[in-house]
């Protein structure tokens, strides 16, 4: 993985945990790994626990972020937070799946929150 792209996570993150925090989140934890992969955040929202992915880009060129999010992605993020869920003993939680899109452009950052993106991939 490039350094440029490790850079660009890691100000989306910051941006998005800034921005969550700014709308009422409380995050709980950032990059949540266990043998299934990792989380980029834990957060609360009232009383929702929400598992939340940023993905950021520095250009339009591959479309907006939130598209990396697919299927593949929304699977692998139902079971690290069915993971989460089980190791913290909150199944009985409210839980939901939010994508924070970073767009880091020479005009100026983008953030655009998708509140529950997607349904867990085992109900």
């Amino acid at each position: 993985m490039s350094l440029m792209r490790i850079s660009t996570g890691k100000k989306g993150e910051e941006l998005a945990a800034a921005y969550l925090e700014e709308a009422g989140y409380r995050i709980i934890e950032r990059n949540y790994r266990c043998l299934f992969g990792e989380i980029d955040m834990v957060a609360e929202e009232g009383e929702t626990l929400v598992f939340v992915e940023v993905k950021s880009r520095r250009s339009d060129a591959y479309g907006d972020p939130q598209l990396a999010v697919g299927p593949q992605k929304q699977k692998k993020m139902s079971r690290i937070s069915l993971h989460y869920l089980s190791e913290h003993h909150l199944r009985h939680r409210l839980a939901r799946f939010d994508v924070v899109a970073v767009r880091l452009l020479p005009a100026g950052n983008r953030i655009e929150l998708i509140r529950n993106a997607f349904e867990s991939a085992f109900g």
